[in-house]
């Protein structure tokens, strides 16, 4: 995918033209090299441009919290208060900001309170938190900046509408964000540059789009190695997963190349060993351009030799004893060699 984000620095806004924002997050995972960590984000509907932007941080920080220990080195083995705990985190944020742009006390006031061991928000002015939040969210991923993928739904109110060009230029301006605005209503007019959008050929191939959900969720980059941040169904499997000693070998949002001149893919969770693809689909899958997406990423598996399990999130959520027994039988088949793929 050529860069476009290279167009939209950190710290400036834009309107991009040629892809719905549903397809440019698809082109984005998995994350180029190069790109910053992308949050798709989806305010609600608001007149005020400052609640807007009080929304918006609320759910980063949320996100961040979630995020620890990602953005503090050291921190892996604290995750609690007790004892020396907040000590701890403390010690290892101010060291970090010593040697960092971060904001000290800042950094260890969130890292307290992500081992539960302080209150809730409210220290810091929004200045403050929006550059902090941005930094710790860059660091979470281990890239240089964050951009925010603000969709814009046509006929938006106007009201609205202007409220969320100014919080986009105030998250730009003050958190150092880049903002992209993204969609059929999104209209930023001379206050922000209009940047086109080259999406790569497996991508541009993809037709329809996607259903609004119809909520403002904050999506993630997935974190490889590691269940996605805010995916229950995800978090729910790994912490069934961890106690049973058949899945062993398991790996969570690996990007894999099925051959070296193939498109880089990212799978949920796979047994590289037993060539076992898991994918936990959301609501969003069962629209158009997720759907044939993934059609296309089955098959790339499939040839590769890979069995591929699709369960939704609800499967997982609801019947969770099913998905592991449904797993276990895969891989004790694969591995007991009676489908010609023994170890």
């Amino acid at each position: 995918m050529t860069g476009f984000w290279a167009e939209v620095p950190a710290g400036t806004m834009a309107n991009l033209v040629g892809a719905s924002p549903e397809a440019i997050a698809l082109a984005l995972e998995p994350l180029p090299a190069g790109a910053p960590a992308v949050l798709t984000c989806r305010p609600a509907a608001d007149p005020s441009s400052a609640r807007v932007v009080t929304a918006v941080l609320d759910r980063l920080e949320s996100a961040a919290l979630d995020l620890y220990p990602a953005w503090l080195p050291g921190a892996r083995t604290i995750d609690g208060p007790g004892g020396a705990g907040a000590s701890a985190v403390r010690a290892l944020a101010a060291a970090k900001a010593a040697a960092t742009p971060h904001c000290g006390p800042f950094l260890a006031d969130l890292a307290v309170r992500a081992i539960g061991g302080g209150p809730a928000a409210g220290r810091f002015p929004a200045e403050i938190r929006a550059a902090g939040l941005a930094r710790v969210l860059a660091d979470s991923f281990h890239r240089p900046y964050a951009a925010l993928l603000l969709p814009v739904e046509e006929r938006r109110d106007p009201a609205a509408e202007q409220a969320l060009l100014a919080a986009g230029e105030w998250l730009a301006h003050h958190g150092g964000f880049a903002v992209w605005l993204a969609g059929a209503g999104a209209r930023a007019g001379d206050r922000a540059p209009t940047v086109a959008v080259r999406l790569p050929d497996h991508v541009a191939v993809l037709t329809g789009t996607d259903p609004d959900p119809g909520d403002a969720r904050l999506r993630l980059p997935a974190r490889p190695g590691r269940p996605a941040t805010g995916s229950k169904a995800e978090q729910a499997l790994e912490a069934a997963l961890a106690n049973e000693p058949w899945a062993a070998g398991r790996v969570w949002n690996r990007t894999f190349h099925t051959d070296p001149l193939s498109v880089p893919i990212r799978v949920d969770l796979m047994w590289p060993a037993e060539r076992c693809a898991v994918e936990i689909d959301g609501a969003e899958h069962r629209g158009p351009l997720h759907y044939e997406a993934d059609r296309r990423r089955d098959v790339q598996l499939q040839l590769a030799g890979y069995a591929v399990l699709r369960f939704t999130n609800q499967q997982v959520l609801s019947d969770l004893a099913a998905v592991l027994a449904q797993i276990e039988r895969f891989l004790t088949t694969r591995r007991s060699g009676k489908d010609g793929h023994a170890r």
